[in-house]
Order: structure tokens, then C-alpha cells, then sequence
């Protein structure tokens, strides 16, 4: 879809330039109940302690009313040193709104906008829009028409889609925020310890590395992959688990890290049945490696970095080139790629009840490699 010089960025904006076009309000709320909107602040009133910026508030002389402009996920400007967004939702802006004659002003300026009185009565059925839509949508494959759909960076950026499809944020967005602000910004801080530019680039050479998947489960998987090659044949559970064993008795006389190798092997085991009955791996696959996990969570960590201003778009796109070798050369594949992911992602965090993760999990993998829109559908992987 084509509106002059515009074409919708993102799904979201397609629906409010559909409703706009039909004059249709309900619709525009509907949208919009769904999606996050971004307000702009000044980074340096974003990093006092304490502070909390009133919205932005500015004339329109054109329609002579006062109104508040907020962006949609697909509508935000290029990054920004200074600048930052924080997001927020329909219901969120109802709740704070602080003058029944302003108005609300989404995408302002743009065939993607919508404008929204704001009474009393006008802020119920706000509410009411994000009560029906559930707010901000997880589990989808959200794409930017506008960012890399092809060519290296686009794949590097492909590398980190599982966490983007988990938390419904665009995949292949290399601009202002991951998130917002302060998330991207506390998101660093816990659990990775990053809290300035000289961090951030410590971690990414740790993930790049793959020193954080696990040495344990490394080795385990690495036993198996070279029992097969001197059998010629994938071993059977018992020569591998016997393999294991020899190796870690050998090398850890106290017996701490063949009880964790005990452990890993049996978690590896049990969800490789399980990916193997819902289709996922072939009767005589295998998974060789994790590295897909520190991998994909060091493209995260890039746009996260960018986000929160600890690297610039230049240095973010560098990064993510230098993410890229080593994934392709411990894969052959998108689906070996993405298998890798999750079975990090579940034996790392088998606790409590691991269904509703292993479920999400493989939600997020069937959409990444189902979906026809998907960059595991249209990257080619070497």
C-alpha cells in the first residue's frame, strides 16, 4: 500500500491509515489499543532521578487546539543523541490525562494519524479500546518496511527475531529505541551488568564468544557431536550418557560438574523427544550447539545499547556484522539456527513449570519459520 509519497511502516499504521480513510474513530481506538505509543522527551530530563516529564503539549493553529503528540512504533524519527522516547499506552494516557479540552494527536502530519478529542467521556472509551485489545500484542512477527528486510545487517538483526516476536517489538529496527528509554536502559542494567559504553562492549564480546551459554552443556552436546564422527553413526542415550560421564569423571575428580552434566544431558534429551514429536527436528536429528542463544541475545544487547545511547547507529551496525560470521558458521540453517535458541532458552530456565515456555517457545519458532513474511523465509541463510 502506497499513500502518495507514504507506505505504512508497520501493520499498525496500515490500520490507521484504513480507518482514516473510512472516517472510522472505532476503528482508529481499536488499533491503537493494541500498539504502544511514544512520547518525546529530552534525554537529559529522561536520566534525572526522579523526574517525571509532563506530556508535551503544543499548538496546532491549524485547528486551533492545544494537543499532544505521541508516535507509533512505526512512525519514530531517526536516533538521536539527545532525544529519546518513552512509551506508554492508550489507557496509560487516560488515566494521566490533564486537560479535558486538548486533544490527542497520533502521528501527526501524516496520512498514519489519527486525532482523538479528550474528555472525560472520550477517555473511557480509550480505556475501554485498551481493555478490548489487551494493550501492546507478544507472540507476533512485527516488520518495519522501512529497516534492513535484506543484505548482511538485516540477517545479523534476524539473528535476535525470538526475543522481538516474544515481546511483539519490530525485529529489524535499528533506530531511535528497542523498547523505550528507560526500558532499554534497565534492561542492561539487569540482568547484564552494562551500564555505560566500555560494558556494553565488554558484553558483546563475551556473547560473541559464546562464554555465557554454558561451558557444561557445551561440552555435553560437543561429546555427542564427536561420538557420532568417530562412530560414523549418531550414538545411542547410553554410549553418550557412558561418553559423558568418563569425560567429566576424568577431568572433575569433585563430581560438581558431572552432576550438572547429568543434568543438562537428561533436560537435552527429554526436549529433543519433544521436538522431534511436534515436528520441529527430523527422526534422526540433533542439536550440536547453543550458540544461537548468546548469538541472538548479543543482537539484543546491540539494540539495546543503541537505545539507550551507549553506542551510535554507525558502531550498532558494526557490531551486529561482527555477530554475524560466527552464527553462520555454527548452523547451516535458519531451523538448526532457531533450535539452538530454544533449547538453550529451555534447559537454562526448566524450572517450576516449564510447559507455558516450552509452548511460547515454540510459538515464536513457527512463526519465525512459518510465517511467509519472515526474514527466515526471505534471508537466505548462507
Amino acid at each position: 500500500m502506497i499513500t502518495g509519497n507514504w507506505a505504512p511502516p508497520t501493520h499498525t499504521e496500515r490500520l490507521l491509515y484504513e480507518a482514516g480513510t473510512r472516517g472510522d474513530r472505532a476503528a482508529a481506538l481499536d488499533a491503537l489499543g493494541r500498539t504502544r505509543l511514544y512520547v518525546l522527551q529530552a534525554r537529559v530530563h529522561a536520566d534525572a532521578p526522579g523526574h517525571t516529564p509532563p506530556l508535551p503539549a503544543r499548538r496546532d493553529k491549524a485547528a486551533r487546539r492545544t494537543v499532544v503528540p505521541v508516535l507509533t512504533e512505526g512512525m519514530l524519527p531517526a536516533w538521536h543523541p539527545d532525544w529519546v522516547f518513552e512509551q506508554t499506552t492508550l489507557a496509560r494516557l487516560a488515566a494521566a490525562w490533564p486537560n479535558d479540552r486538548w486533544w490527542l494527536a497520533v502521528n501527526p502530519d501524516t496520512p498514519f494519524g489519527a486525532a482523538l478529542p479528550a474528555r472525560a467521556a472520550d477517555r473511557r472509551t480509550w480505556e475501554e479500546a485498551g481493555i478490548r485489545g489487551g494493550g501492546p500484542a507478544r507472540l507476533r512477527l512485527l516488520t518495519h518496511a522501512g529497516g534492513p528486510l535484506h543484505g548482511p545487517v538485516a540477517h545479523a538483526l534476524a539473528l535476535g527475531a525470538h526475543l522481538a516476536v516474544l515481546n511483539g517489538l519490530v525485529w529489524n529496527g535499528l533506530g531511535a529505541q528497542y523498547e523505550d528509554y528507560p526500558t532499554d536502559v534497565a534492561r542492561l542494567r539487569r540482568p547484564w551488568a552494562v551500564h555505560h559504553r566500555a560494558d556494553f562492549r565488554d558484553k558483546l564480546r563475551t556473547l560473541i564468544a559464546t562464554r555465557l551459554v554454558g561451558r557444561v552443556p557445551e561440552a555435553v552436546l560437543g561429546m555427542r557431536r564427536r561420538l557420532a564422527a568417530r562412530l560414523g553413526h549418531p550414538p545411542t542415550d547410553a554410549q553418550w550418557a557412558s561418553m559423558v560421564t568418563v569425560n567429566f569423571e576424568r577431568d572433575d575428580p569433585y563430581g560438581e560438574d558431572l552432576a550438572e552434566a547429568e543434568r543438562f544431558l537428561r533436560r537435552i534429551t527429554h526436549y529433543e523427544e519433544r521436538f522431534r514429536a511436534d515436528g520441529l527436528l527430523a527422526p534422526d536429528g540433533r542439536i550440536d550447539t547453543l550458540a544461537a542463544f548468546d548469538h541472538g541475545r548479543a543482537v539484543n544487547v546491540v539494540r539495546l545499547a543503541l537505545g539507550a545511547r551507549y553506542c551510535d547507529p554507525q558502531e550498532a551496525e558494526q557490531s551486529l556484522l561482527r555477530i554475524l560470521e560466527p552464527a553462520r558458521q555454527a548452523y547451516d540453517s535458519w531451523e538448526a539456527f532457531s533450535l539452538g535458541y530454544l533449547l538453550a532458552r529451555l534447559i537454562h530456565f526448566d524450572e517450576g513449570d516449564p510447559e507455558p515456555m516450552y509452548r511460547e517457545s515454540v510459538a515464536v519458532h513457527r512463526i519465525l519459520t512459518q510465517d511467509p513474511s519472515s526474514p527466515y523465509r526471505n534471508i537466505p541463510w548462507s
